[in-house]
């Protein structure tokens, strides 16, 4: 008989339930995708790098192709409960191998999102720190410290973190409202002009990379599923979370970056941000409301990439959870703490990692910006794109094998719309991938970085498809989420059980 150390607890490989209302989940999603961040670093780097001034009419374009794709996402989610998202959809619609597949990839997402925020941090530390202290450390000190703080935060309840970022959210949204508001109320030449919203200054050379930053900016609205295992009604709460989180970043979005060239003039935005890059939003700031408005949004500014590093890890451990529940991975990581019900191991994983990134990149002296931020966090941006479209042909498979009493609509019809928008894109985007690094069009790094999917995904196929040949049952398990414990534990008792029983 096998010793019970050998037997997985539920109670082990469950996540907390009941612990995120609707709120809680939407101040997630939303601090994932990072407002301010993306207002004055992701939308100045599309303007001033790639030189498309039709960024605003890009997000409300990438915001439709979203909301098509949320249809069939939100109607399977009702059906499948998985802190995997991506991976148990996938699994369910095109088949264990895939879904490991997508597992393998969006581990490569997900890490490369988050830490590539370590490479900001001390920018947006640096004016902060020189207020208060007339200088700043190395950048490595400072994303240091941020990593303490995320590994901290990691391994205590989930509502903890809610709260955490509740408060750092809803002031990052307000103090970008308010430079909204004093951008529209200082046009340049005295009058407001809609150019960023024209198809003509959208649609040029360079559109695949502004829609691969236009997706970055909306990275995290799919995780409210990643805590609908946490939820007190997931029925109910992912389905709003995923629809009002795209609303919300769309308009926000699509407001602050039209006020940004309806501010500095829409013939001067691109050389303007290429000059002034990070800097663009807080020295219209200055002039518009002074220098107390400064101050308060170059806190806020650090504060937001402080949450978004939280939202990601969250995100990232709940993923390696997933797949540890299942032995996809090892059982380690699909343990919880008894005492917060956090993935401990997964989040503890995920905070190596991020030291280990942190100190590679300081020892070697390369850049933080440009070589981390910037190259490593697109990176991981494409590679959440592809898994969203994959995702997307994974729901109308689920439906077409399965059925149900979803309608058309939702099974077939906004599901296929959205994979065909997200094929076009995906299309761009690797035409157009050295205009997103801002590297020379021979240089390697064009296919070296969108090639790590392939490669992450063809690897995981390969682990999946040894695992159902070595290890059936582990390979049964794929995708079953919760429910995965509770099949190996009746697994468990099966072997355990006497023979006589076994034929009864």
């Amino acid at each position: 008989m096998p010793s019970t150390g050998d037997r997985p607890s539920n109670v082990s490989e469950a996540l907390a339930r009941g612990r995120l209302g609707i709120p809680s989940v939407i101040f997630f999603v939303l601090s994932a995708a990072a407002p301010l961040t993306v207002v004055a670093g992701v939308v100045t780097t599309g303007y001033g790098v790639i030189g498309v001034t039709g960024i605003p009419l890009a997000f409300l374009l990438i915001a439709a192709v979203l909301a098509l794709f949320s249809v069939g996402y939100v109607a399977m989610s009702r059906r499948v409960e998985n802190a995997g998202a991506f991976y148990a959809y996938i699994s369910r619609g095109l088949g264990r191998p895939a879904g490991v597949g997508a597992a393998w990839m969006a581990l490569v997402a997900y890490n490369a999102l988050q830490v590539g925020l370590y490479g900001t941090i001390g920018v947006a530390a640096e004016p902060v720190l020189d207020r208060i202290f007339g200088g700043h450390p190395h950048w490595s000190i400072v994303a240091l410290v941020a990593w303490a703080i995320v590994g901290l935060l990691g391994l205590l309840r989930v509502d903890i973190n809610g709260l955490v970022l509740a408060a750092l959210l809803v002031a990052e949204i307000v103090i970008v409202l308010i430079f909204d508001l004093g951008q529209l109320g200082n046009p340049a030449g005295g009058e407001v002009n809609f150019a960023g919203f024209s198809p003509d200054n959208l649609f040029v050379p360079g559109v695949g990379a502004v829609l691969v930053l236009a997706i970055l900016g909306f990275v995290g609205f799919e995780s409210a599923v990643v805590f609908s295992e946490e939820s007190k009604d997931p029925k109910r709460t992912v389905p709003l979370a995923t629809y009002l989180s795209v609303a919300i970043v769309a308009a926000l979005y699509a407001l602050s970056s039209w006020s940004m060239t309806v501010a500095v003039g829409s013939d001067r935005i691109v050389a303007e941000a290429g000059e002034q890059s990070v800097g663009l939003i807080f020295n219209l700031a200055a002039a518009q409301l002074g220098d107390t408005a400064v101050t308060i949004g170059q806190v806020l500014f650090l504060t937001s990439v402080l949450a978004a590093m939280i939202s990601f890890h969250n995100t990232t451990a709940r993923y390696t959870f997933a797949l540890g529940r299942e032995r996809v991975l090892p059982a380690v990581f699909g343990r919880t703490s008894p005492r917060s019900g956090a993935p401990r191991a997964a989040s503890l994983a995920q905070s190596a990692l991020g030291l280990l990134v942190i100190v590679l990149y300081a020892v070697n002296g390369w850049d933080p910006v440009v070589k981390l931020f910037f190259w490593v966090g697109t990176s991981g941006g494409f590679g959440v794109l592809l898994l969203i479209a994959t995702t997307s042909v994974a729901v109308i498979a689920y439906f077409a094998r399965y059925g149900g009493d979803e309608t058309l609509w939702r099974r077939a019809i906004a599901p296929g719309l959205a994979t065909l928008a997200l094929v076009v894109i995906i299309w761009l985007a690797v035409s157009n991938f050295a205009n997103l690094l801002g590297v020379a069009p021979d240089s390697n790094l064009r296919w070296m970085l969108p090639a790590v999917y392939p490669v992450a995904a063809a690897l995981g196929i390969g682990w999946a498809l040894l695992l159902r040949r070595n290890r059936p049952d582990t390979y049964a398990r794929i995708g079953l989420g919760a429910a995965s414990a509770a099949a190996a534990a009746r697994q468990a008792e099966q072997r355990s059980a006497p023979l006589g029983a076994e034929i009864r």
